[in-house]
């Protein structure tokens, strides 16, 4: 009985869930069509523009983030390649362009030309923002890019629309009214990984205990995440130029969309970092860098730190640092949540919280501490990870994604690092970190790990970016 109605609940499920795939079709193509019309009198009316003008879709061009520093970088590669040309940049940000130009410089060290930039200013950003959608939140998210893009297209159309946030709704209504369209990936909005983690019921942050312990639900969310699958698959084909930041999202985005796939490491502030010295005295501190958000998993980090304190009493001088961004009211109550589990584990003494930390006090940080600390399952690049090995700390990272294919790998035939997964395989890589520090073989595995890290150089990425996007430029 039991058997059947398992049964039951999968054709159901399957049922349900192809009528909504078709629904959501047959809106999404109807919003195109509609938009398309709101849209064509005003395009095609106008004069044709007679400069080349590149888009850059970013919402959240003034975050100050691993992404805004690509878009920058970005920016300053097609600055590069065409002097002339007219950069536009969509963003739901209202700083005056000189507030928003001036902080890329100061926060990324990256010198654009101002002259050719304009910003068209977005009304409807709340339309791609997740607390908007607090159920069915990628399909949400997903539809409201479209209505931003609408608003974005109705003031400016470029002759290359290049999306640099992840928002590949986007791209049908800009091909639709002519662009020709590039995109930089940096994760992909659904993944083979996602699919499998419902399906075998495994809690996660973005797949509930109350989802992930009924059989019912997870079925139907599984569906669910297959449909939306289809649909990015669909959209995904629009795109003529695709660019991801690493191996582990080459080979999603590749599997999904099935179209040519170019890997363009993501730029990494490596120039500066490799100017530190590499054989000063260092303290026994482990070092986190990573925004308090759930996927970060700094839970893991303390739970390691704890159990290493416990079987290693001689490492009583050793300190957990966590620096992270505070971004609004969750995330101050995740670091708090994090400080009371640190009291709780009786490691409070040991742990050390710094949140929104200037550039040279995390230089200063990096320059002193000896060993990185990374626990994010699946990180689609790892960009703090890289910034850590070209410092001279000793790296642990999550034995997944970006860090496991592209960053902690062996070098000339050797280790640049440790990679774990379990709570007790990440104390043990601390504490032998941590004890053999000032061994030889550590001081060999550091330099090698530094050396590894000028793949990752923000000139590499000019010439690769540069290299992908002159065909349609």
């Amino acid at each position: 009985a039991e058997y059947m109605g398992d049964i039951r609940i999968a054709v159901l499920s399957y049922v349900s869930l192809n009528m909504l795939l078709l629904t959501v079709c047959v809106a999404l193509w109807s919003l195109l069509r509609y938009l398309f019309k709101c849209c064509q009198r005003k395009i095609f009316g106008s004069s044709p523009i007679s400069v080349k003008t590149v888009g850059f879709f970013h919402p959240y061009c003034n975050s100050g983030g691993g992404g805004e520093r690509v878009l920058w970088c970005a920016v300053k590669a097609v600055q590069d390649l065409d002097r002339e040309c007219r950069i536009a940049i969509y963003t739901g940000d209202m700083e005056p362009a000189e507030d928003i130009i001036r902080n890329a410089k100061e926060l990324f060290g990256i010198a654009v030309h101002a002259d050719t930039i304009d910003f068209i200013r977005l009304s409807k950003r709340h339309f791609v923002e997740a607390d908007r959608y607090p159920r069915f939140t990628m399909l949400g998210q997903s539809l409201g890019s479209i209505v931003l893009c609408a608003e974005a297209l109705d003031q400016l159309v470029p002759h290359l629309f290049i999306d640099t946030m992840g928002y590949a709704f986007t791209f049908p209504l800009a091909r639709l009214v002519g662009c020709k369209v590039a995109c930089y990936v940096h994760y992909p909005t659904i993944s083979t990984d996602m699919l499998e983690r419902v399906a075998q019921r495994r809690e996660a942050f973005n797949n509930e205990i109350q989802i992930s312990q009924s059989k019912a639900l997870s079925t139907s969310k599984y569906w669910y995440y297959v449909f939306f699958a289809k649909l990015y698959q669909f959209v995904g084909a629009f795109a003529d130029v695709i660019m991801v930041n690493s191996t582990w999202t080459f080979n999603h985005i590749s599997s999904l969309w099935r179209r040519p796939v170019q890997i363009v490491y993501p730029p990494c502030n490596v120039d500066n970092l490799l100017k530190l010295k590499i054989d000063e005295p260092r303290k026994p501190w482990v070092l986190s860098v990573a925004q308090f958000r759930p996927e970060k998993d700094h839970n893991r980090q303390l739970e390691s730190f704890s159990l290493m304190k416990q079987l290693h009493p001689e490492l009583r001088d050793a300190k957990l640092i966590l620096v992270g961004k505070i971004r609004g009211q969750d995330d101050q109550q995740r670091k708090d949540d994090l400080v009371s589990k640190a009291k709780a584990l009786n490691i409070a003494d040991d742990v050390v919280f710094k949140c929104s930390v200037s550039e040279q006090e995390l230089r200063s940080l990096l320059q002193l501490s000896m060993v990185g600390i990374h626990t994010m399952w699946n990180e689609h690049f790892g960009i703090g990870v890289v910034e850590l090995m070209a410092a001279g700390c000793i790296v642990i990272a999550h034995n997944s994604g970006g860090p496991k294919a592209d960053i902690v790998v062996d070098f000339n035939g050797q280790k640049t690092g440790y990679l774990a997964t379990e709570v007790s395989e990440y104390a043990a890589c601390m504490a032998s970190a941590l004890t053999s520090f000032d061994e030889p073989e550590s001081m060999k595995l550091r330099r090698r790990a530094r050396e590894s890290t000028k793949r990752f150089s923000e000139n590499q990425f000019y010439e690769d970016f540069k290299r992908c996007i002159q065909p349609v430029l």
